[in-house]
């Protein structure tokens, strides 16, 4: 049976206990790198990953204790295995290593294979990815290009009807009144537009196209059988 005493000295260990974590800092995966990269750099050199030794994080729980909280490891070990970098580099390495960079068991061939179908995934998304974005571009560059067409032809084809109406007026005999009455505008609206139809250049009426094919220039006929019976002349 516990005395007092026990009990006392239990609580103040546990209090000790609780104590020591609350201290541990939080911190981030890239504080977490950096701080790993400083007490372990054969295996943690920035921008060269290797293959970890299985259940490295024990190893590292029990070899910085009081450094790291295991929600910063898992969180830093989640990120740095399954970037692209260290998948590439457990495609290729065919040791893991341990936190002195010596090695510590072969790469299981189901864990290159996996991988490798994720680096290929990885690939077919961008990829598809990319794929995507051009034909973004190139249905944006149309839908301009088609907005600028509709454009163009909306003003030709008021430049047209204000044309139109230039010819209209200066072959009318009607007076300024009865005209724009005729045509539903004041006399405003009639000047603004003759204005505007006098300043700009009129628009060249498009031709007959001619096709092509039949555009080219015929071949040459054989010469007929009576024109060289002529030509000939007597035998």
């Amino acid at each position: 049976m516990l005395e007092t005493s026990d009990l006392r000295d239990t609580g103040a260990a546990a209090d000790a206990v609780t104590t020591e974590r609350a201290a541990v800092p939080e911190l981030s995966p890239t504080a977490c790198a950096a701080r790993l990269a400083e007490l372990f750099p054969a295996v943690f050199t920035p921008g060269s990953p290797k293959p970890l030794k299985l259940r490295i994080q024990a190893d590292l729980q029990q070899r910085s204790p009081g450094v790291f909280t295991r929600k910063a490891l898992s969180g830093f070990l989640h990120r740095h295995t399954t970037s692209t970098a260290y998948l590439r580099a457990l495609v290729n390495a065919p040791q893991r290593i341990d936190l002195d960079g010596l090695a510590a068991g072969e790469v299981a061939t189901e864990h290159r294979e996996a991988a490798i179908a994720e680096l290929q995934r990885r690939r077919d998304l961008h990829d598809a990815r990319r794929a995507a974005e051009r034909e973004a571009q190139r249905a944006a560059e149309r839908a301009t290009q088609d907005e600028a067409r509709r454009a163009r032809l909306q003003q030709d084809e008021q430049r047209r009807e204000r044309q139109a109406l230039l010819r209209a007026f200066e072959a009318s005999t009607l007076t300024r009144r009865n005209f724009c009455a005729l045509k539903g505008m004041t006399e405003t609206q009639l000047d603004a537009m003759l204005a505007l139809a006098r300043q700009e250049p009129p628009l060249a009426e498009a031709g007959p196209v001619l096709d092509r094919g039949r555009a080219r220039t015929p071949a040459p006929s054989a010469p007929s059988r009576n024109f060289q019976n002529r030509s000939k002349g007597p035998s």
